[in-house]
């Protein structure tokens, strides 16, 4: 258990309301209204049940699974669409799509009886903020963490106004930019899509790495995913951070353009994660492994290139993320005109689901947990203390288990099975290392810190 009396819950709910103001009314999703577009939904690639084994048929067929309309939703949807989730016997699986984080916050926290979601795709730490209270309203509601979604995916957008003025991934030597825009009066304003999370970690970690204090010197804002394009577009913000298509949306319609990929400011990142509520799990340990199973081979067709042109039609659909497949389908192959003359055109670079160049994509590494809550305390968002007793959080809330036996009885290749809850040494863009061994090193390392 992690002491949390170093802080107010109640100041953090009040600084996270503006990402629940479309979840007024607890249910908060946006719906599945008709599709509207061109794009054809190419019919399930399995046959229904076809994966379920004798002894292990799932206790329900149906579970409610909520996400943010971004890249890093593609496994679930994917596992919807081509019949995965039906292959392992739950047809009736819905992914309803979240007006915002608040909104997914407050579905699960009622949970899928009350009208809400079972689970789904969190920004990390969420699920072990909610399994806290810590962003619930003290009303603790105990999560497992079951897979790792994606890795990459995210940029950092910068509003047209600021072409020219050589902001990009190195910001050292920006500092009197920064303090200029302090000193007027009027702050670098930088978004992200829930506070205290990893979009808004990428902003601060990067602005950090250049000499610049986020809570001193930037003022950062909170804009639901789907809303971030509009508002840069009207001037209400200098940069964000979330999964693309609307950080490459903003340089395809001349908005602005991106100072960076995540993918560059950390390697092969974790990004985004499916997680449960734990009475949800605990009551049906076969369906959990059949979502899954129908996750991780989703996982696996969103890998493989060839697929990703229909991958980004499916994703355009209105129901999903609504927008042009055209705007989906570069940086699905790992292009990326970033504005300003520069362009990237690697696939390694791309959002990556099932494999990266460090291994397993899927697999929820216990090390990732332990950074996230590591750059928590980092920043003051939780106390210092959490790092005495992070280890048996984390294996309190992660469950790595459970994807470990949904792989093998799926016939994963055991070499794709890590053998280790740790991926090892951590390097990010600016030299700065993060050893799992030893967090208390990576926070000496840093200089701008509330810790």
């Amino acid at each position: 258990m992690v002491e949390l009396s170093a802080f107010s819950r109640r100041k953090f709910l009040l600084t996270a309301s503006a990402s629940a103001a479309a979840s007024i009314v607890l249910k908060g999703c946006v719906g599945n209204p008709p599709d509207t577009t061109t794009a054809t939904q190419a019919s399930p690639v399995v046959e229904a049940g076809s994966g379920v084994q004798a002894g292990s048929e799932p206790e329900v067929t149906t579970a409610k699974l909520g996400y943010i309309p971004i890249l890093e939703a593609a496994p679930l949807i994917v596992a919807k669409e081509k019949g995965f989730f039906a292959k392992y016997g739950m047809p009736d699986v819905q992914v309803d799509k979240q007006a915002n984080w608040g909104a997914a916050r407050d579905n699960v926290k009622i949970g899928s009886g009350g009208g809400g979601i079972d689970g789904g795709q969190w920004q990390m730490p969420m699920p072990y903020l909610i399994t806290e209270g810590i962003i619930t309203d003290d009303a603790k509601v105990p999560m497992y963490i079951l897979a790792q979604l994606n890795t990459h995916g995210n940029g950092i957008a910068i509003a047209g106004e600021h072409k020219g003025k050589n902001i990009g991934l190195k910001l050292q030597g920006k500092e009197s930019f920064f303090a200029q825009l302090k000193s007027a009066g009027t702050r670098f304003k930088a978004a992200n899509t829930f506070p205290r999370v990893n979009q808004d970690f990428w902003i601060r970690y990067w602005v950090a790495a250049g000499g610049i204090d986020p809570d001193q010197d930037v003022e950062m804002l909170t804009v639901p995913a789907a809303q971030t394009f509009a508002d840069m577009k009207i001037g209400a913000m200098d940069a964000f951070s979330t999964g693309d298509p609307w950080p490459y949306r903003i340089v395809a319609e001349n908005v602005g353009f991106m100072a960076a990929l995540t993918a560059e400011i950390w390697k092969n990142h974790p990004e985004e994660y499916l997680a449960m509520r734990q009475d949800w799990v605990d009551k049906n340990p076969n369906a959990t492994k059949a979502l899954l199973k129908g996750v991780m081979e989703a996982q696996q067709w969103c890998d493989d290139f060839s697929n990703r042109q229909e991958l980004a039609a499916i994703l355009a659909k209105r129901e999903y993320i609504g927008v042009a497949e055209a705007i989906l389908r570069d940086p699905l192959m790992g292009k990326y005109n970033m504005g300003e003359g520069r362009t990237v055109d690697d696939r390694s670079m791309a959002p990556l689901y099932w494999k990266d160049e460090r291994g397993s994509v899927s697999y929820p590494y216990k090390s990732h947990d332990l950074w996230f809550l590591t750059e928590s305390v980092r920043w003051g968002f939780l106390p210092k203390n959490t790092l005495d007793n992070a280890q048996t959080w984390i294996d309190r809330v992660n469950r790595e288990d459970l994807w470990k036996e949904a792989a093998q009885e799926m016939g994963i290749a055991s070499a794709d099975i890590p053998t280790s809850t740790s991926r090892g040494i951590e390097t990010f863009f600016d030299g700065i290392k993060f050893d799992p061994e030893n967090p208390q090193a990576y926070l000496n390392s840093l200089k701008i810190k509330k810790a």
